[in-house]
């Protein structure tokens, strides 16, 4: 089926925007036509992952769309960056990608997205609503904004989602059709310890196993007798988007497409049903650890989402005013910063010896110190999945309890309770 462009888009290719979104438009409808979509939709916001620093050519490119007069046409808030502009933290990036580094977020800006720098944008105020189609890129907010939120979006990837939100527009296919979000694969929990389920370390566990074992398809997960919350929740999604493709998982009587597992499914049988056993989560939590067997750590991170203002109360809770034999780095966005400084409890916890990083995090640019053999201890399935490859460091996987613990007493500590 061809793409059937209307006449306000056609206008927009044509240059009635400006050169900007001229170049937008293009992008947007080369890609429809890939994916086969009939048309192109309008939507309500987006979310842009674009903004990283991966090479000069992607700071070229925001800054060729700056040049053309391009401006968001939706409301666009900003994935981290490669700095933290805030100052909290320093990296090592050499002079040259340092600057072209901010070229870029300063080109972002210009473009007339928000600087909200966080992978958690829906912590910090842009929650689309059930049901609105949008256009967001990173792979946590791409499934906490389908599954959790129940707006409509594909996993947008850099670049593309600049255009969509400049155009104004994203093609009309994936996850933006009703058809699409149906679950065929039921992942059922039923037969784990309910303890276990309302434990902090069971949802990166889970999602990591879940992500594994669907894959690319929609799931439902069935069996869960209390809303996790959203920390919960955000954790999931984000294991289960690393260690596999999932964009939109729904959890039965939880999330808001999935009032029951009959409604997840759309009233229809499931292709498949994964009956989840202990044997299966304890071999997700082996692996997440690469570096158990070393028996030391050199920093502890966690904030893969970025840390919540209710996880940063915990994280304060857990430390208690001791100081910290290792440093802890806590990534988070703004949002959190700001109401970490109205009253003092940043200087608190930087005095026990946590560093907060800000607009960015320790996986996407180069923060921990350059240490060969360096172990990281973490509470995240994403930074678990991700450190060892974008830092070097081994990865031990605990609790955020155990986390603080072992960076209390400067080893791997393990009894704390989760």
């Amino acid at each position: 089926m061809a793409l059937e462009l209307s006449a306000e888009q056609q206008a927009i290719v044509a240059g009635a925007r400006g050169e900007g979104a001229a170049m937008a438009m293009r992008i947007v409808a080369a890609t429809a036509r890939l994916m086969g979509a009939p048309s192109l939709i309008p939507i309500a916001s987006a979310h842009i992952d674009g903004a990283l620093y991966h090479g000069d050519s992607g700071t070229l490119f925001a800054e060729k769309l700056v040049e053309g007069g391009g401006k968001v046409a939706v409301r666009a808030t900003l994935n981290v960056g490669s700095l933290d502009l805030t100052g909290c933290s320093k990296n090592r990036l050499p002079v040259h990608e340092r600057d072209m580094a901010r070229r870029m977020m300063d080109a972002y800006r210009k473009l007339g997205c928000e600087p909200s720098w966080t992978c958690a944008p829906y912590q910090a105020g842009h929650r689309p609503a059930l049901g609105s189609d949008v256009a967001w890129g990173e792979s946590n907010a791409v499934v906490f904004c389908n599954s959790v939120l129940g707006a409509r979006t594909n996993r947008y990837g850099d670049f593309l989602d600049i255009a969509c939100a400049i155009s104004g527009f994203a093609p009309y296919y994936g996850f933006h059709r009703p058809e699409n979000r149906r679950a065929t694969v039921v992942f059922d929990v039923t037969g784990l310890d309910p303890a276990f389920l309302q434990s902090e370390v069971a949802w990166p566990i889970l999602g990591s196993l879940y992500g594994r074992e669907i894959g690319d398809a929609v799931g439902v997960v069935a069996g869960i007798a209390v809303h996790p919350g959203e920390d919960a929740l955000k954790a999931f999604g984000a294991a289960s988007a690393s260690a596999g493709a999932v964009g939109l998982f729904h959890v039965a009587g939880v999330t808001p497409e999935a009032p029951d597992l009959a409604t997840a499914l759309h009233h229809q049988p499931p292709q498949a049903v994964i009956r989840v056993t202990g044997e299966m989560i304890a071999d997700s939590r082996r692996r997440l650890s690469t570096a158990m067997d070393t028996g030391r750590i050199d920093a502890v991170a966690i904030g893969s989402p970025h840390l919540s203002v209710a996880e940063f109360e915990r994280l304060e809770t857990l430390i208690a005013g001791r100081k910290l034999k290792v440093p802890l780095y806590a990534c988070t966005g703004r949002h959190a910063l700001a109401a970490l400084e109205q009253d003092g409890r940043r200087q608190t916890l930087e005095a026990s010896g946590v560093i907060i990083v800000a607009d960015t995090c320790v996986v996407v640019t180069p923060i921990l110190p350059d240490i060969a053999g360096a172990v990281l201890m973490t509470n995240s399935g994403k930074f678990a999945h991700y450190a060892p490859g974008n830092t070097g460091y081994g990865v031990i996987y605990g609790s955020m309890a155990e986390c603080v613990a072992s960076a209390v007493n400067g080893r791997p500590v393990f009894e704390a309770a989760s």
